[in-house]
């Protein structure tokens, strides 16, 4: 038997076709990856389609094709003989779902709330020395995570909690765990909305005080259509302040956004994140194509409560609190 495994658009290894390709290696059958000509000559095809957006594309296979993925349906899930196969490529999830709602999240829609499924010896093969777990929430379920850094200790093994951990979520001991823990990256967590500032603040304190070092974590800053300039820069100015690291996620319906372009290309330069944005806006060439969206520089102004004003082209003024003097 002849079989295609299709990935719309998967940034990484697509754990749902890994299942798909292993069920059917084991039953002996061929197995080809995102080969169209061949698709049309095997005798089954699985199409997956991550992102709603790439929707269309995976449309283009019904009726030709098994189609599934977050991007596609929500509710469509694999056999079951199929989803309890353990392709152990060294990435993958020991719990599913989350306790969070975030308005832009399908994750509590699409697996429930946070539940074990696994753990690392569920995803590693036995002889890498890297991890990656794309847990959705696992310091929602502390005593297992517990349970996986010890694993990690125990192997040796460096890991990447790829999808963020829950800041609020953080305790004096579960930031010794984390900490103690050897990352292939900086450790990830988010700052999505400022209203979590004193959350941000308490848990940085947690992490400074456990020994984490300057520029340690990064956190991923979502810039969504009810962000304002204001709402943005203030979140990446105060991780600034404390030596850590952001990386902007700019959701599709303002991904075009001058503005948000600049202050993607400031945070997600390690280097340029360190300097003023006022010098990077001056001085970069990569830059120049965005300051005419900046009128005039980042000003403190003379008001006790340090207010800062950023004159837009948009002939508007934001307003952005307790930030420091950018020159």
């Amino acid at each position: 038997m002849r079989v295609s495994l299709i990935d719309i658009d998967s940034k990484i290894p697509n754990l749902a076709l890994k299942k798909i390709e292993k069920y059917h290696v084991d039953k002996g059958d061929t197995v080809d990856w995102n080969n169209e000509l061949m698709a049309t000559l095997s005798d089954k095809v699985y199409v997956s389609c991550v992102f709603d957006w790439n929707k269309r594309l995976a449309q283009e296979w019904e009726g030709k094709a098994e189609i599934g993925g977050s991007g596609y349906s929500l509710t469509t899930i694999l056999p079951p003989e199929i989803d309890r196969i353990k392709p152990r490529i060294n990435l993958g999830f020991t719990t599913r779902g989350c306790i969070r709602k975030c308005y832009f999240c399908i994750v509590p829609k699409k697996e429930g709330m946070v539940h074990a499924v696994g753990d690392i010896y569920d995803i590693w093969d036995g002889k890498s020395k890297e991890l990656v777990i794309m847990d959705n929430n696992i310091l929602a379920l502390p005593e297992h995570f517990k349970l996986i850094a010890s694993q990690l200790r125990k192997e040796k093994l460096k890991v990447d909690f790829n999808q963020g951990l829950d800041h609020r979520l953080l305790t004096e001991d579960l930031a010794h765990e984390l900490l103690t823990l050897k990352h292939i990256h900086e450790i990830r967590f988010a700052f999505d909305d400022l209203s979590y500032k004193p959350s941000v603040l308490k848990a940085l304190g947690i992490l400074k005080k456990g020994g984490m070092r300057d520029w340690g974590s990064r956190w991923y800053i979502y810039i969504g259509e009810k962000d304002t300039f204001e709402s943005v820069y203030e979140r990446m100015k105060l991780l600034q302040e404390h030596k850590q690291a952001v990386y902007v996620m700019r959701d599709r319906k303002v991904y075009s956004d001058p503005r948000w372009i600049a202050l993607s290309s400031w945070g997600n330069t390690m280097g340029a994140f360190k300097m003023d944005l006022n010098e990077i806006l001056k001085s970069s060439d990569r830059m120049k194509p965005y300051r005419k969206y900046f009128s005039q520089p980042i000003r403190e102004g003379k008001s006790s409560n340090k207010v800062v004003r950023l004159q837009l082209d948009y002939k508007q003024s934001v307003s952005v609190k307790s930030l420091r003097s950018l020159k």
